[in-house]
């Protein structure tokens, strides 16, 4: 068996301390970074995960967002309208309008799973972080106070200038333009002149124009057999 090198150096009792010490000096002589905080808000990153915002309208009560929360603190409530037929003889429509949308923080997470199932982007992640409360059962934030923090989320980030335009925009692109084309043709529409159509006269009747009976010449009388001539 080959013995365990020895350390080459000798230490010498309370080098560790020493080393300590000189970190501490070393620390002392920079200058602090301490941010005096409530007075200096810290400048947090865009993608912070502080509370959930809500965009209202984009809400179609599709319940994904309840179904796939690992800790069930989402609860939403809605009731059914009847929508009429947007042109005369169609079909009317049944929809889902939001009643309540609360989320309960004292069991979030913050996993963001919901934001990410959502099809329609109305959950967003918004750095605001100051909301503290004393009670915990004032930690459930109804949906009020959700779209207050939906105007605190920052604006996504520029796309780089040679990169591809989202499927999202170009479909929502198109079918803007279509619509502005059809409003178009409909306002040129609306715009132009009817053609006025001649009304149909009706032929006067022709009455037939009285003839004269032409002259008939008396024929000579033919002699009758035994006559002289």
């Amino acid at each position: 068996m080959t013995a365990s090198p020895q350390p080459s150096g000798r230490s010498f009792p309370g080098s560790g301390l020493a080393k300590g010490l000189a970190v501490t000096l070393r620390t002392m002589t920079k200058k602090t970074v301490t941010a005096q905080y409530p007075e200096t808000q810290p400048d947090l990153p865009p993608r912070t995960r502080g509370v959930i915002g809500l965009f209202e309208e984009n809400c179609t009560v599709c319940m994904l967002c309840a179904r796939e929360c690992p800790d069930w603190c989402i609860y939403i409530d809605s009731h059914k309208e009847t929508v009429p037929p947007a042109a005369p003889g169609g079909r009317e429509r049944s929809r889902n309008v939001l009643d309540r949308f609360a989320i309960d923080f004292s069991l979030c997470m913050y996993c963001g799973i919901c934001i990410e199932v959502c099809p329609f982007d109305a959950l967003f992640w918004s750095p605001e972080f100051e909301y503290a409360e004393t009670d915990i059962r004032d930690l459930t934030h109804e949906r009020d106070k959700l779209r207050d923090w939906m105007w605190t989320v920052p604006a996504p980030p520029a796309l780089v200038p040679a990169a591809e335009e989202p499927k999202e925009y170009a479909a929502a692109r198109k079918s803007a333009d279509r619509t502005a084309a059809q409003q178009a043709a409909e306002a040129v529409t609306a715009a132009r002149p009817e053609p006025t159509r001649p009304e149909p006269t009706r032929p006067e009747p022709t009455r037939p124009e009285p003839t004269r009976p032409e002259p008939t010449q008396p024929k000579p009388d033919r002699p009758e057999d035994g006559d002289a001539r």
